[in-house]
């Protein structure tokens, strides 16, 4: 079904929601399986809160099967060189581009994005292909005569099963920065996708088939707490790698950790924008709403403290005025559900009776016609005269709320960022490169902006953030991730014995 609405007199579809409700299926050694004894749970659209398909909950015994399956793949995918399978994973690529509408719609319609932000999603996707694609050239090892008759080397090995667990927000980008790199460096990987989008998740996991990748090395496991538990515990995955809220990561770490996995789990966060008297007017109050409505504010890098500095009303006026002019439907998208929804409107009512002044309220958005009345729906809300201690700048909202917090200075600003437990990201909005360096060496983050509303950084520079933000060590995309999914292997090769020699030799 396409949804249209009318802008300015002018009809416009904004998504494209699935014509039937799908049953997803688990890819389990190159088959699609409802695993046995899996209850079925209803996927909900946030755009109308209409049911647009149905996901397993895999027990502990599908999980097993599945495991098994990657088990018995990864020796031959290991034992294939890297070459042929950088041409597997090429397909692929090429397949995701040619499905790039199609799959923006479908992430779109599950998890509540606008349909060009679930297209930049993806194409952030294929630049992590791009980075997995150039390991064939660029990760090649290394050697050295390291002594007279004797060379050392090392070579990059994988770690066999591995697992990836990837929340709602991103149900593209996330997988797509987790299986290109793990698949391509040897690894037989398991997706277990949030169970409130599973169908992008079923749709890359078609394409992951139809490129050729061999039974079992890619696989789809659907469910929820009782899945995941299983992924973790299970002996014969080596690694995991997870993407979701701070309490869950901490949890996951903790468990897989003690079973002497590797696990690299991001957290939640809860970003600091700095901005000074000295700022680009536009381009800060633009780069400000872009960063807090973007994906309705349910994604970890989005801003959710303002730190004004000294006096900045000139841009306040400019952020409230363009974020006023952001319509819900066509310019923003849905919150994921009712309780997420529920739970965002409470936070507000707290932040007030806190004493924060509401500058533009969200509540009771929602786009024009009966048939958004079931859609999950917050317009953008900016919170005014909160304080360092309430809840609203301490605690991740995970939705379009920015709350703005007035200090006297620079360092009072940086006083308050290094305090959160968080440290995913801060940027600062200034044109004096000696306040932007003031930032950049101060801020207790894994990744600052200078004039950036989303600091993201493109590839091969890697993703991830510190503190709270973050269990583990490594990032989870580019050159960092490679040490999180695979070993290194040294060796020293000697062949005669030298008179002539070191020591070593």
């Amino acid at each position: 079904m396409t949804v249209v609405v009318t802008v300015g007199g002018v009809h416009v579809s904004f998504v494209q929601l699935p014509e039937s409700v799908a049953t997803c299926r688990n890819l389990v050694g190159g088959e699609w399986l409802v695993p046995r004894d899996a209850s079925l749970l209803d996927v909900h659209s946030p755009y109308t809160g209409s049911i647009i398909g149905r996901v397993p909950m895999t027990p502990a015994e599908g999980v097993a099967q599945a495991v098994e399956a990657a088990r018995a793949a990864a020796p031959g995918w290991r034992a294939t060189p890297l070459r042929e399978r950088t041409v597997l994973m090429a397909r692929f690529r090429a397949l995701l581009e040619s499905n790039l509408e199609r799959l923006s719609q479908l992430a779109a319609s599950e998890a509540g994005k606008t349909v060009a932000e679930a297209r930049a999603g993806l194409l952030k996707g294929l630049e992590v292909c791009d980075f997995a694609l150039s390991l064939q050239n660029l990760d090649t090892g290394g050697g050295m005569e390291v002594s007279r008759g004797v060379s050392c080397e090392f070579r990059r090995e994988p770690l066999g099963v591995v697992a990836g667990i990837t929340p709602f927000n991103f149900p593209a980008m996330v997988p797509l920065w987790m299986f290109p790199i793990a698949v391509t460096v040897g690894n037989a990987f398991i997706l277990k996708p949030s169970e409130k989008v599973p169908l992008t998740a079923c749709a890359l996991g078609e394409l992951m088939v139809e490129a050729g990748i061999p039974r079992g090395v890619f696989s789809v496991v659907h469910g929820g707490r009782e899945t995941v538990e299983s992924l973790v515990a299970h002996p014969d995955v080596r690694a995991v790698g997870f993407v979701g809220s701070s309490a869950v990561a901490r949890r996951v770490y903790a468990e897989g950790s003690a079973q002497g996995k590797r696990v690299l789990a991001l957290g939640g966060a809860k970003n600091h924008l700095i901005v000074v008297p000295d700022a680009d007017e536009s381009l800060t109050a633009q780069a400000v709403v872009d960063s807090f409505t973007g994906c309705a504010g349910q994604r970890c890098m989005a801003a959710s403290v303002l730190l004004a500095v000294g006096e900045v009303g000139h841009i306040l006026e400019q952020v409230v005025e363009r974020a006023s002019r952001l319509e819900v439907g066509p310019g923003m998208g849905a919150i994921i559900d009712r309780a997420s929804l529920s739970r965002l409107e409470t936070a507000i009512a707290t932040a007030e009776r806190a004493g924060a002044r509401v500058l533009l309220d969200g509540r009771g958005k929602k786009p024009a016609g009966e048939k958004w009345a079931g859609g999950y729906w917050l317009g953008p809300t900016i919170l005014d005269g909160v304080s360092p201690e309430m809840e609203a700048a301490q605690r991740e909202l995970f939705g379009p709320v920015l709350s703005i917090v007035r200090v006297p200075t620079l360092s009072a600003a940086l006083e308050v960022e290094n305090a959160s437990p968080y440290g995913n990201a801060a940027s600062v909005f200034t044109t004096n490169g000696a306040v932007a360096q003031a930032v950049v060496e101060g801020a207790r983050v894994g990744m600052v902006g200078v004039n950036v509303g989303v600091p993201v950084p493109r590839e091969p520079f890697s993703f991830g953030g510190v503190g709270e933000s973050k269990f583990g060590h490594g990032d989870i995309t580019g050159t960092s991730s490679l040490g999180f999914w695979t070993d290194l292997k040294k060796v020293t090769r000697k062949w005669t014995t030298r008179t002539d020699g070191s020591w070593m030799s």
